[in-house]
């Protein structure tokens, strides 16, 4: 076996310092651009991996960024931690994800991995993103956050999210251009500030073309299958049904139309059911699920970067944020409105 390379055959191939070498490794400012091109060359050259060990020893970085969750849908956890991981990579960092049940003493599940994990940044997914507890203890111990997708006081730290409100708009305006009047509505974890704005998106769809939101057709879900499967039976149980279902997200509208399947009611003909996400369970039923594409991966990414790149703010300016787009994808599930 050949010996392995280490950072004095980096220094040696590239002609500078062990100090040189370390600093282009690191990031830092104040190296010329000949310099870092020459020691980043001869990195590629000897295909030279940094112990990621020794250069949180060295230095003050721990090159080790958290992501925090509670949310009952796996499509989305998984985009988060592969969102967040693509970028980890790029810059040499890793990934600890960490679960966490806001639902029991949160307090004892934070501080102890506070304690022992010596963390550059965590990343906060909804509900945590607005946790009192969660948000109290990282900034007790000096842990810079970035928040996803917060629901309120958003000038207490960084934030990558995007416009929930008018995404729910426009898919609500789709349903009512296919000629559907009587539009069903199923709303997310009430701890999570996108279901409310998704809500307040439907609402105003429908206030705007004139037409009403009747109490009967709104549910409350709670961003997973079994809610939306509920919420779809309370929907659908009747003669008296709605046209069309818009789901908070993904895997309620894949409980929808798994109730549609049991009423043998066929979709879209009888029934268009709209999700948001655009998680991979949207592609692989059947009929595909007309949904918002969230630009999960993206703003996981995003919140890595701030992280990465340093979240410091001048006194008095509001904090670093990140608005991303999203899509409408119009796909089987969703067609005109039955006569």
């Amino acid at each position: 076996m050949s010996a392995k390379i280490t950072i004095h055959d980096v220094a040696r191939e590239s002609g500078v310092s062990i100090k040189t070498v370390s600093r282009v490794l690191n990031r830092e400012p104040n190296v010329k651009a000949d310099t870092r091109d020459r020691v980043q060359a001869a990195v590629a050259a000897l295909n030279y991996r940094p112990n990621i060990s020794a250069r949180s020893l060295a230095g003050s970085k721990a090159y080790l960024i958290g992501v925090f969750f509670d949310n009952p849908s796996p499509g989305y956890v998984t985009d988060v931690q592969l969102g967040a991981i693509a970028r980890c990579r790029q810059e040499g960092y890793h990934l600890i994800v960490e679960p966490i049940d806001s639902t029991t003493d949160v307090e004892d599940q934070v501080a102890p991995m506070l304690a022992t994990l010596r963390m550059d940044g965590v990343i906060l997914t909804p509900p945590l993103s607005d946790h009192p507890v969660v948000l109290a203890a990282l900034e007790r111990e000096g842990v810079p956050y970035v928040r996803i997708a917060p629901g309120g006081d958003v000038d207490r730290a960084p934030w990558v999210s995007m416009d929930d409100r008018l995404a729910a708009y426009e898919m609500t305006r789709h349903l009512i251009d296919l000629g559907h009047r009587d539009i069903g509505f199923i709303i997310g974890h009430p701890d999570h500030g996108a279901s409310h704005r998704r809500h307040a998106g439907f609402v105003d769809a429908m206030r705007d073309a004139g037409l009403v939101v009747r109490e009967n057709r709104v549910e409350q879900g709670f961003f997973s299958f079994r809610s939306g499967f509920e919420a779809a039976e309370k929907l659908l149980g009747g003669a008296d049904r709605p046209t069309a279902i818009f789901a908070s997200n993904d895997d309620m509208a894949l409980g929808v139309m798994a109730v549609a399947n049991r009423l043998r009611l066929d979709v879209p003909a009888q029934l268009s059911v709209a999700g948001f996400d655009d998680t991979p369970g949207a592609k692989i039923t059947w009929p595909q699920l007309t949904t918002v594409r969230q630009p999960i991966h993206a703003m996981a990414g995003a919140a890595a970067d701030m992280l990465m790149n340093g979240v410091e703010r001048a006194e008095g300016a509001p904090p670093p944020s990140r608005l991303l787009d999203f899509e409408l994808i119009v796909r089987e599930s969703t067609g005109k409105a039955p006569r």
